[in-house]
């Protein structure tokens, strides 16, 4: 046996352990790719979730829920398909108006919410806005619907297709009324 010999021997062993390696490593890879793309590996859970926006040391928003999904996809978003309830508080710290929904969405990063099923929106005056389809701007200030909705008053309740309104809920305007029925004091 010459040196040279010697040599391609002593390096075999290496080479095939190095190649035994990288296998290992595309093995390893293969199954974190399979795992990752999972339908819920990229999926955040929460449970009695609260969350309060602030303004000057003082809630603006409080939202709860019994649960939250976040889904972490190319527009990440949050799911609350438990329900949730909002109360939105004026500048001095006064519950303005409450809504409460069945399921809402969120996408991050944006400045809508949606909220479905069983909706309702309560204002300081006592007004009521039933919907099953709602959509909350927090930039603009507004809430909005296109499907129908029944507001009630102490005066009267108002059917409708649509409406917009401040997000106070204490200036609306109803699209396409249907019904009006006076409500005796």
């Amino acid at each position: 046996m010459t040196a040279g010999s010697s040599s391609a021997n002593s390096i075999k062993p290496i080479l095939l352990a190095l190649l035994l390696a990288l296998a290992a490593c595309g093995n390893d890879l293969e199954e974190a790719r399979r795992i990752v793309s999972r339908p819920n590996a990229r999926l955040e859970f929460g449970k009695e979730v609260e969350i309060i926006y602030s303004g000057g040391a003082r809630p603006r928003i409080r939202a709860k829920a019994p649960s939250v999904v976040r889904h972490d996809t190319d527009k990440p978003y949050l799911e609350f398909n438990d329900g949730i309830n909002l109360w939105f508080y004026d500048a001095a710290g006064n519950v303005q108006n409450k809504l409460k929904a069945g399921y809402a969405t969120a996408v991050e990063n944006s400045s809508e919410m949606t909220v479905r099923r069983n909706v309702e929106v309560i204002n300081n005056k006592g007004d009521k806005l039933q919907t099953e389809e709602l959509i909350w701007d927090e930039q603009r200030k507004i809430i909005y619907s296109n499907a129908f909705v029944r507001i009630t008053t102490r005066d009267e309740v108002i059917f409708g297709q649509g409406m917009t309104a401040n997000q106070e809920f204490t200036d609306y305007s109803i699209r396409k009324i249907s019904g009006r029925i006076k409500i005796k004091n």
